[in-house]
């Protein structure tokens, strides 16, 4: 008897969804913002993007994107790499960053402060603090050293990375 109550109660049911969807139609999907479309590679990549190069355009040579004030553009450029390998340490970057700024490669110094500071970031923490930002006086000195090279004061930059270097990890 219960069977017989709960089939009729499903057969009912079916009775208005079935009609019910089969009166929907699958509404045509609007194309994507030109900046979100495809691109035309056969790759994926965009135009002038290589895969797997870590070569991607915008290029850049000189620091921006650092804060609102040096910004020019939403596309942050793709910087120099410093020539000393991706897995040094954050003291070699910040020697690497005070040579390139030494010669007038501020792209180069940006990209070897920003390593410093992501290689001093890989470091262990308890589980409740995964979410707390480092703010030890290494980090500060890097941050103070971005901003002066964004601000385009070179002198302070390289004195703030000549602080930060006895407290670099090696």
């Amino acid at each position: 008897m219960i069977l017989r109550v709960v089939l009729a109660a499903f057969a009912a049911l079916g009775f208005f969804i079935v009609p019910a969807a089969l009166a929907q139609t699958p509404a045509s999907p609007s194309p994507p913002p030109a900046s979100l479309a495809p691109p035309n590679t056969p790759n994926g990549a965009r135009p002038g993007n290589e895969i797997g190069t870590g070569s991607s355009l915008p290029l850049g040579s000189s620091a921006s994107n650092i804060n609102p004030s040096d910004t020019p553009s939403t596309l942050a450029p793709n910087l120099p790499s410093p020539p000393i390998g991706e897995n040094a340490s954050p003291r070699e970057y910040l020697m690497s960053a005070r040579g390139a700024l030494a010669a007038g490669r501020t792209g180069e110094a940006q990209q070897s402060m920003e390593m410093a500071e992501t290689r001093t970031l890989d470091r262990s923490v308890a589980y409740n603090a995964t979410m707390q930002p480092d703010d030890s006086r290494f980090i500060q000195l890097i941050t103070q050293a971005l901003q002066a090279l964004a601000s385009g004061d070179r002198s302070r930059s390289l004195t703030l990375i000549d602080q930060a270097m006895p407290l670099a990890r090696s």
